[in-house]
């Protein structure tokens, strides 16, 4: 690689570059500081995300190819970029007094998460398999340290343990898949492999290599039937890192993915067929398990999992419309999860933890205002009109419908009112029961910044959807 290569190549991934440096940064600026003085740490943090987000938009525009065509700087990385920066501020801010609270403050639990953010990153514009498995593995291994973090409960040891053990066998699949792509192809790169896999007759080793490589990333959004560290890992994990992981990891596992099927590999081949087998059967199981739930945090943990399988209804659908509905619906599912995990910590008070369903009982009554806020949250979720939730399941039904896949989107539509249900059930408990207890959340300012700006956004959206839809298409690879 030449000079100026080099280069090129370090300024398309200056704001990887921002953030690792600052991590490190952080990493020594946290031996130095005395007890109570973690407000640095959190504005520090924030401050390296901004300092990489303002780089991101400074450098946004033409695509600029890096690393002899491992990584490339384009507007479809630039929009998943802003959702891991939403993600990971926010995360930031949630962090502050609940960080305290648990005990986990320390300098370390920052640099994980922006290490973390860092790995989103790379896999947002990675172009080869081995710069996606790099991204994978710098986002895993911290997020397994993460999960574990609450290190004197079992039951967040034992979430760490089953997502470490999970995780390396989801690895191992996914490398299989990319060592069988390089021996038959004798290349790594997506669109050299995107090729080879849509010849004709099409290779059945290939096709095999392909749906081991979909496995290890699916196992990344939580998608069936790599979904089961899920509801242990959310139930056990630090509740801010539950929200973390519930945008940030699953927006970059389908970043990837929207790569690897942003190409014609869908249409013609029959990975599209075990896409849309896995898109019902992962929005199912999500959905029915979901109704029996009584821990708020499992019972997200299930949500997301139905989540997850709408969006593969989008990654099925194909085209500009099928991966722009796709983006749009990971940005509104960030704003609307962000949010109504804010209500989850908010509550974590004293001995009081607000992770089971029945403490929410009467809320509305003590709290009207909080409880609205809650209402929109979930009322998005389950995608009901007028809020952004609706439009983000709208758009996906739309695209499925456009391309042909007319019974998919009556069983997404079906589906999607079974878990309305879950959710209309929470909103009961809040508002139809009486309450059992005094409510006392822990509404410090910084959380009431992130429910407003959580709220404006599921709102916001829900105003202008076909703006936020413009402006996913428009960051379409080669849009």
């Amino acid at each position: 690689m030449t000079a100026a290569a080099l280069f090129q190549s370090v300024l398309a991934s200056l704001p990887e570059i921002v953030v690792i440096t600052g991590a490190c940064i952080l990493l020594i600026l946290g031996q130095f500081l005395r007890k109570g003085q973690a407000p640095v740490l959190v504005w520090a943090s924030v401050a390296v995300v901004l300092i990489a987000a303002s780089v991101t938009l400074m450098r946004a525009g033409e695509a600029q190819p890096a690393y002899a065509g491992m990584f490339i700087a384009d507007r479809f990385a630039v929009f998943f970029k802003f959702v891991f920066y939403l993600a990971t501020v926010l995360t930031f801010l949630l962090s502050r007094r609940y960080a305290e609270t648990e005990g986990i403050g320390s300098s370390e639990y920052y640099v994980l998460l922006l290490l973390a953010l860092s790995g989103m990153m790379i896999m947002a514009s990675a172009t080869d398999l081995l710069s996606v498995y790099v991204g994978v593995e710098l986002m895993a291994i911290c997020t397994y340290v993460l999960t574990g973090f609450l290190r004197r409960e079992q039951r967040s040891n034992e979430a760490a343990l089953k997502y470490v053990i999970l995780g390396s066998v989801s690895t191992g699949i996914f490398l299989y898949g990319v060592s069988l792509v390089y021996g038959l192809t004798g290349t790594t790169q997506l669109d050299a492999m995107a090729a080879a896999v849509t010849g004709d007759p099409l290779d059945p080793g290939l096709l095999l290599a392909v749906v081991f490589i979909v496995a290890g990333l699916i196992f990344k959004v939580g998608a069936v039937p790599f979904h089961m560290w899920i509801p242990d890992v959310y139930e056990g994990a630090p509740t801010t890192i539950t929200a973390f992981m519930s945008v940030g990891p699953k927006a970059a596992g389908f970043a990837v993915i929207l790569r690897v099927f942003l190409n014609p590999l869908v249409a013609t081949s029959d990975v599209w067929i075990i896409l849309a087998v896995l898109a019902v059967v992962t929005m199912a199981l999500g959905s029915f398990v979901a109704l029996v739930q009584d821990n708020f945090k499992r019972l997200l943990a299930y949500s997301s999992i139905a989540h997850a399988g709408f969006a593969i209804f989008g990654v099925v659908a194909g085209g500009a419309d099928g991966i722009a509905s796709v983006m749009l619906y990971l940005l509104i599912y960030s704003f609307m999860n962000l949010g109504i995990f804010a209500t989850v910590i908010m509550m974590r008070n004293g001995d009081f933890s607000g992770e089971i369903i029945e403490d929410y009982a009467g809320f509305a009554k003590s709290r009207p205002g909080l409880a609205l806020l809650m209402l929109l949250y979930l009322f998005s979720l389950a995608g009901i009109p007028p809020t952004a939730g609706f439009f983000a399941k709208f758009y996906v039904l739309v695209a499925l419908v456009e391309r042909g896949f007319v019974m998919l989107a009556v069983i997404a539509v079906l589906l999607s009112a079974v878990a309305a249900y879950f959710y209309i059930r929470i909103v009961m408990v809040i508002y139809m029961r009486e309450p059992e207890r005094a409510f006392d959340p822990a509404l410090t300012p910084l959380v009431r910044v992130t429910l407003a700006f959580t709220a404006v956004g599921t709102i916001g959206i829900g105003l202008f959807p076909a703006w936020f839809l413009r402006l996913a298409q428009h960051s379409v690879l080669g849009g």
